[in-house]
């Protein structure tokens, strides 16, 4: 099963860092919940997320280009995955290019068709980031 999870992870952070969205925002059920580092509040469902993603790219053409995943680690908990992991993001925006160091951890739930999808997503600023 820990096999089976990475590969979800593995299409998630792909997706994420080649910028096809709809294969990243798929990755995730519709109610699941972000916490990221860079909002002040707590993001309750995947519409919400795609929302606020959609306003970095009107207000600041925000654009992944690139995302690497190390450090990996995944808990299983019976229906349930705890995945974590440390990235390296490149984004651009108005103000330019900009390399990220974050760690995320992703929990997964087992679904009856056998996927694993992400159900909560939380993004921290690297130690020395």
């Amino acid at each position: 099963m820990t096999d089976e999870v990475l590969k979800a992870a593995d299409a998630l952070v792909s997706a994420f860092g080649e910028g096809r969205l709809d294969d990243y925002f798929a990755a995730f059920a519709p109610d699941a919940t972000f916490v990221f580092h860079t909002t002040a509040e707590r993001l309750t469902s995947t519409a919400d997320y795609r929302t606020l993603w959609n306003s970095w790219v009107d207000e600041d053409c925000f654009r992944v280009l690139a995302c690497t995943s190390t450090g990996r680690l995944v808990q299983l908990l019976g229906e349930t995955a705890v995945f974590s992991h440390e990235v390296k993001t490149t984004v651009s925006t108005t103000a330019g290019e900009e390399t990220l160091r974050e760690r995320e951890t992703i929990v997964f739930r087992h679904q009856e068709s056998g996927r694993w999808l992400a159900v909560h997503e939380h993004l921290s600023p690297a130690a020395g980031a």
